[in-house]
């Protein structure tokens, strides 16, 4: 007979709370039974940034109302499950322990096993949950706090090719557009306004691009963008409309040309490897970018390479990723007990150099 298993997922990384129920039966695509998030967007509003203290309590708050919304959609209880997966870094420390505790907690009192997940393999394994890809793929990992390329071997093995040395590019977007006056998220905000921009009105740089390899820098190009803005202000005593749409435009069209250039750079690598059924993949917050997306769309067509990107609910951070990564670390007999701990950092590829430095608590990508 196929085995069913049915996992419950925890995600609290950042400043969304969420759980889901994903189910998988050998030989058929996954469903996500359910998959619960509550944004904390309102509660950082006025701050211009995610406040780790407040995404802390937020989610010890959320965290149970979430579980039971996402059995309850789901029509299962917790005695239905057959492990309860967690993220368990890297993060924002408090809001990881709010995580690992709660599922803890519920692991001890159904019995059921506990699986600590590592963030990034959630996003990194989503194409497998959403398209069913098979290893070796190549992975894009853009998102409000990492930017890499891994080629993702197996669910536990991730060879990382590259990434940015500084700021992530969604990092970049909120803080740009900060600047120039949108609202948070900056990444939704500067993909609007730049509908009615030229992407040529400034002549932001695009860093990096004279060195080989695949690492990414977007320090510079977020201290031109803030120069274009400072001329601007001071020629005209402030920003217009037209302004801010022009700005969003030129910077997103800046980090466009940097990652698709990058993207070919590691896919000319990882098609070396000949795989059988070469695919490139792309996952995380910046995925959801339309004008990224269709380049590297593009990217991949002029290679015949096969272009996959998740549903725009599953790029941000959601549970049903984490619930699907547990589920294939569940079958490899991958399970942790009550000593689990939550981790800040936890790069993906360890034996990788650090790329951001490292301190006591070890690499931080």
């Amino acid at each position: 007979m196929a085995q069913t298993l049915t996992i419950l997922g925890i995600e609290s990384s950042c400043d969304d709370t969420a759980a889901a129920v994903v189910r998988h039966v050998d030989g058929q695509p996954p469903e996500i039974l359910s998959n619960e998030v509550f944004g904390q967007t309102d509660l950082h509003a006025d701050f211009g940034g995610v406040v780790p203290e407040i995404a802390a309590r937020a989610h010890a708050e959320k965290l149970d109302v979430m579980v039971e919304a996402a059995l309850t959609t789901s029509g299962l209880t917790l005695a239905d499950m057959d492990a309860i997966a967690v993220t368990a870094g890297p993060g924002l420390i408090g809001g990881v322990m709010s995580g690992v505790m709660c599922a803890k907690g519920l692991a001890a009192g159904s019995g059921k096993p506990l699986i600590g997940v590592n963030h990034l393999a959630g996003h990194a394994l989503t194409p497998r949950l959403t398209d069913q890809l098979e290893f070796p793929y190549l992975m894009l990992l853009v998102s409000g706090g990492h930017c890499q390329f891994l080629i993702a071997h197996s669910a536990t093995k991730f060879q990382r090719l590259g990434g940015t040395i500084d700021d992530a590019p969604g990092e970049a977007f909120d803080k740009i557009a900060k600047l120039i006056g949108l609202p948070q998220p900056g990444g939704p905000s500067i993909e609007q306004a730049a509908k009615t921009g030229d992407p040529k009105s400034h002549k932001l740089p695009r860093p990096l691009l004279d060195r080989e390899g695949c690492d990414m820098s977007f320090s510079g190009l977020k201290t031109a963008a803030l120069r274009a803005r400072d001329a601007l202000v001071a020629e005209q005593g402030g920003l217009h409309p037209q302004d801010q749409a022009n700005l969003s435009a030129s910077f997103q069209a800046a980090v466009t040309d940097v990652l698709t250039e990058k993207t070919r750079r590691a896919l000319l690598q990882y098609l070396e490897l000949e795989p059988k059924a070469p695919a490139i993949a792309v996952a995380g917050g910046v995925a959801a970018n339309q004008t990224i997306r269709a380049s590297l769309s593009g990217l991949a067509d002029q290679h015949s390479v096969r272009f996959t990107a998740p549903p725009l609910k599953l790029c941000t951070d959601n549970a049903a990723m984490i619930a699907w990564a547990g589920l294939e670390r569940f079958r490899l007999g991958l399970i942790d007990d009550l000593t689990l701990t939550a981790r800040p950092r936890w790069p993906l590829d360890a034996a990788a150099p650090a790329m951001l430095g490292s301190g006591k608590k070890g690499a931080k990508a």
